[in-house]
């Protein structure tokens, strides 16, 4: 199976069932950046963020990221202050994280005695309670970078547990090249229960420092130290990026071969009949492809269905969720 497919498949199950011998995801997405020191330097594939004490409150909070910047700036709760006060920075751009912080739903901003001023009108809740990173690998044959990523996840420890889920048999050679901490799953869809868990996960020390792996080749390895501080904020920024973002990142092909494709309550996968598989539409749709012809896309509503399934509500903080606001 193509990785896109089966990361699809794989969330679906993920969000409908949780995670095998870990707990209920509470949010699922796809392809989140966990680095601290190397911006995009490593992209995992699904995250589940599962539930903490509030996260009833993050649902009712806003359907969207909240700024890093913003939930670092100490704006009060409640009580208005001058922008130019909470915010590092020229007047410019303190105005404009607090603009970028009510567009979200979640700061309140104003005009007063010709100041801007700004609040949060809720306090920032204790949602999240762990994450789990998991790096698709349909084929174990086709390994590409598997093994640095996952020293990169176990030495880092952003996430509180990592996981490897394939459709390959594994060996024992396979497991002795992956982390002793790094679970595997075998993945087969068409099984009653689709996730056999061959290891489980160990936690990962994601309260304490840790190191980030820059660079590997033979012989060396570049790392740099991540202390338990940067570690903190980088999690939430992960929890917070997943929380606005999701899984469904993805539009259904304008392709008369193009149809709704189904696992687990997910019912708005991207199906192509020409090729009788999951796509990409990104990078498999439109012209070039030789099945191609052209139609409106497949009626769906991939918020709507993303409300229905999970505690996500598109209209939290009673601020409609914009087009493009889960690109940040």
């Amino acid at each position: 199976m193509r990785e896109f497919g089966f990361e699809l498949r794989l969330c679906a199950r993920l969000e409908a069932s949780g995670v095998p011998s870990v707990g209920d995801a509470g949010v699922v997405a796809r392809q989140l950046g966990t680095s601290v020191h190397a911006a995009g330097g490593r992209i995992v594939d699904a995250v589940c963020v599962l539930p903490g004490p509030e996260f009833d409150a993050r649902t009712d909070l806003t359907s969207e990221t909240v700024p890093p910047a913003v939930l670092d700036a100490d704006v009060p709760v409640g009580e208005y202050e001058r922008v130019t006060r909470v915010f590092d920075g020229p007047p410019e751009r303190a105005r404009s994280l607090a603009e970028r912080g009510a567009d979200t739903g979640f700061l309140d901003v104003e005009r007063r005695g010709g100041q801007t001023v700004v609040r949060q009108h809720a306090r920032y809740p204790d949602w999240f309670g762990g994450l789990v990173g998991v790096e698709n690998k349909p084929d174990l044959g086709r390994p590409g970078d598997l093994e640095r990523q996952l020293r990169h996840d176990a030495s880092l420890g952003v996430l509180d547990y990592a996981v490897v889920a394939t459709e390959s048999h594994v060996t024992r050679a396979h497991l002795n090249r992956f982390p002793d901490a790094v679970g595997v799953w075998r993945v087969d869809f068409d099984a009653a229960d689709p996730i056999d868990v061959v290891r489980e996960p160990e936690p990962l020390d994601s309260a304490g420092p840790g190191l980030e792996v820059l660079d590997s080749e033979p012989g060396k390895t570049d790392v740099r130290p991540v202390t338990a501080a940067e570690k903190a904020r980088q999690r939430r920024r992960v929890a917070e990026r997943a929380y606005g973002k999701g899984w469904r990142t993805y539009e259904l092909p304008a392709c008369a071969r193009a149809a709704r494709g189904s696992e687990a309550d997910a019912d708005a996968l991207p199906f192509c009949a020409y090729k009788d598989r999951l796509v990409d539409p990104a990078s498999e749709c439109g012209a070039d492809c030789p099945g191609y012809e052209p139609a409106d896309a497949p009626d769906a509503d991939l918020d709507a269905e993303r409300e229905r399934n999970t505690p996500w509500h598109a209209d939290a903080g009673g601020r409609r969720r914009q087009s493009g606001l889960d690109q940040f």
